[in-house]
C-alpha cells in the first residue's frame, strides 16, 4: 500500500470523499463551504450526540454511492500516542471502504488545534499503511492520497521531519525483518548496513578472521555451520561534538535459525527469518537518529550469523571460550541468541564504555508464554533505566513488563564442565535464566537492560499502529527513551 500526503491551503476541485475533525465546541458555521446544509446538519447532530463522550470516535456518512464523509470526533486533548492510534484507525476505515482519495478539513478551527496535532494523526496513518509486497509479481499499487486542507501554513514542518525520520527507521526495520532468509543472510545484511554511511553513520565490520583474533568464539560457534559469513557490526552516530559516553544498543541478528543440531520442529522453523528482529530494531534506530540529527552520541552493535546444520556445525556439548574469557558449555544449539549477545555485550562495554547498554532480541519462546504479544519482557540491573524504558514504551504503545533477575537463578545455568551452560534443563524460568546468562557478560556493571521481544517483533493480526507482519517494535520505544531523557 502506498500512502501519499499533500498539505494544501485549499481544495480547488469539488470534494469526493472528505474527513472532518469535530469536537464538542464545533458549530454549524465551521462547515460553511464544505458541506451541503443536509450533510452539515447530520455532522452536527452526530457531534452533539457525542458531546458527553470521553472517547475519540470515527463515524461515516454515505452521502451517495461514491461520496463518504468521515466525522472524526475528538473528545479530549490527545497525547501523541492517542493521535497516532486515531490516525491508524482512520487509515483502516478508508482502506476498508476502498477509498483512494480523501481530503481532511477542520484544521482552521482553533477548537480542533487544542485537541490534536494533525502531524501525529497522519503519522499514525502512515505507520499503519506499511505493507511488504516486494516479491509479489502483480506490481499494481493500491495508492491512497490524503489531502490535508487549510494546513499548508499551519503545520509544524520541524515536527513532520522528525516523525518522517522515525517512520523511515521503523519501515527500514520492518523491511529487514520481512526479507526471506535466502535474501537477507549475514553477507547481504552487512552490505545493507554499510549503505547507511551516506547518512553520516560510522560503520565498522568485524568479519570471521577479525572475530577469531578477538576471541569472539561464542558468536562464531553459532555461525560455523553456515557457508555465509559471521559478523559483528558497529554503527556509530556522533550527534555531539564532545567525546561524551555513547548510549549503546545491541541486537541479536540470527538471520535464520534452524536450531542447529538441536533442530526446531518444522512448523516453528518457517518463522525463523524473524530471528534477527532485535538487530533490525537497532539498525532502524540508528538510521532514525542520523536522519533527525539527534543531539546525542550513540552506538549500535549487531551480531549477524546464520544458525545452520552442516558437517561443521556446532555440536551439543561443545565448550567455547567467549570474548570475556568465560567458558560456555553449549548444551542446546537452539539457545544460540544468547551466545551471540554474550560476545557483543562484553565487546560493547569494553570498547565504547557506554552510559548504558540495552540489548534487544527475539530470545525465548518462554516470554511469549508469559506475556503473549502485549508486552516485551524487560530485565535489568538498573531501576532508573527500567523506569525510563517502561515510561517510554507507554508513550508509543510499545509496552514493556519488568521481569525478575536474581542470583538464585544462577544455579540453573551453572555447568560442571565450564563456567556456565547455555540452557536451563531443570525446567522453568526460561526467559529469566536466559537474561541471567546475559548478565554474566556485563563485566563492569554498566547499567544494562535486556528486552526480550520474541512476542512483539512480528504480528499475525496487526496492532494499533501496524498491520500484520513485521512491526518494527523497538525503534519508536528507544527513540522516545532518548527524546525524553537524553536530548
Amino acid at each position: 500500500m502506498s500512502l501519499k500526503i499533500n498539505y494544501l491551503d485549499n481544495l480547488k476541485n469539488s470534494y469526493k470523499n472528505i474527513g472532518i475533525f469535530v469536537s464538542k465546541d464545533t458549530k454549524i458555521a465551521d462547515f460553511r463551504g464544505i458541506f451541503s446544509d443536509n450533510i452539515s446538519k447530520k455532522v452536527l447532530n452526530y457531534t452533539n450526540a457525542n458531546k458527553k463522550s470521553d472517547k475519540n470516535k470515527i463515524f461515516s456518512i454515505n452521502e451517495d454511492h461514491d461520496k463518504t464523509v468521515f466525522v472524526i470526533f475528538l473528545s479530549k486533548k490527545n497525547s501523541s500516542n492517542e493521535a497516532e492510534s486515531l490516525g491508524a484507525k482512520f487509515y483502516d476505515q478508508i482502506k476498508k471502504q476502498e477509498i483512494k482519495n480523501i481530503s481532511i478539513h477542520g484544521l482552521n478551527s482553533l477548537t480542533i488545534k487544542k485537541y490534536i496535532k494533525i502531524e501525529e494523526f497522519i503519522h499514525g496513518a502512515q505507520l499503519k499503511s506499511y505493507e511488504f509486497n516486494f516479491y509479489k509479481t502483480d506490481k499494481k499499487q493500491n495508492n491512497i492520497l490524503i489531502n490535508v486542507i487549510n494546513a499548508k501554513n499551519q503545520i509544524n514542518t520541524k515536527l513532520i521531519n522528525r516523525l518522517n525520520a522515525i517512520l523511515d527507521g521503523v519501515n527500514f526495520t520492518r523491511d529487514l525483518v520481512s526479507e526471506p532468509g535466502n535474501v537477507l543472510h549475514p553477507d547481504e545484511y552487512t552490505n545493507r548496513i554499510l549503505k547507511l554511511r551516506k547518512f553520516g553513520l560510522k560503520i565498522t565490520v568485524y568479519d570471521k578472521k577479525k572475530l577469531k583474533k578477538m576471541g569472539c568464539n561464542a558468536l562464531l560457534g553459532v555461525g560455523q555451520g553456515s557457508v555465509k559469513g559471521s559478523y559483528l557490526v558497529t554503527i556509530e552516530w556522533k550527534g555531539l561534538k564532545n567525546n561524551s559516553k555513547p548510549l549503546a544498543f545491541i541486537g541479536k541478528g540470527v538471520c535464520f535459525d534452524t536450531g542447529g543440531y538441536s533442530l526446531k520442529p518444522a512448523k516453528f522453523m518457517e518463522d525463523m527469518t524473524y530471528d534477527m528482529a532485535g538487530s533490525a530494531a537497532v539498525v532502524g534506530l540508528l538510521k532514525t537518529l542520523a536522519l533527525r540529527k539527534s543531539k546525542i552520541n550513540a552506538v549500535g552493535v549487531v551480531g549477524l550469523v546464520e544458525n545452520m546444520v552442516s558437517g561443521n556445525a556446532q555440536r551439543p556439548g561443545d565448550i567455547v571460550k567467549s570474548y570475556s574469557g568465560k567458558t560456555i558449555e553449549v548444551l542446546n544449539t537452539d539457545a544460540e541468541g544468547r551466545l551471540v549477545l554474550a560476545d557483543a555485550l562484553t565487546f560493547t562495554e569494553e570498547k565504547f564504555k557506554p552510559q548504558f547498554m540495552i540489548d534487544l532480541a527475539t530470545l525465548t519462546g518462554a516470554i511469549i508464554i508469559s506475556l503473549g504479544s502485549e508486552y516485551g519482557g524487560l530485565f535489568s540491573n538498573d531501576d532508573k533505566l527500567s523506569k525510563k524504558l517502561i515510561n517510554a514504551g507507554k508513550n508509543v504503545e510499545e509496552k514493556l513488563w519488568r521481569m525478575p533477575l536474581h542470583k538464585n537463578f544462577d544455579k540453573l545455568i551453572n555447568s560442571k564442565n565450564a563456567d556456565m551452560q547455555n540452557i536451563n534443563y531443570i525446567g522453568g524460568a526460561g526467559s529469566t535464566t536466559a537474561a541471567q546468562f546475559l548478565q554474566r557478560f556485563v563485566i563492569k556493571k554498566t547499567p544494562w537492560a535486556h528486552l526480550d521481544i520474541a512476542g512483539m517483533a512480528f504480528s499475525k493480526y496487526g496492532g494499533a499502529i501496524n498491520s500484520s507482519g513485521a512491526t518494527g517494535y523497538g525503534v519508536r520505544l528507544l527513540n522516545k527513551l532518548i527524546e525524553q531523557n537524553y536530548e
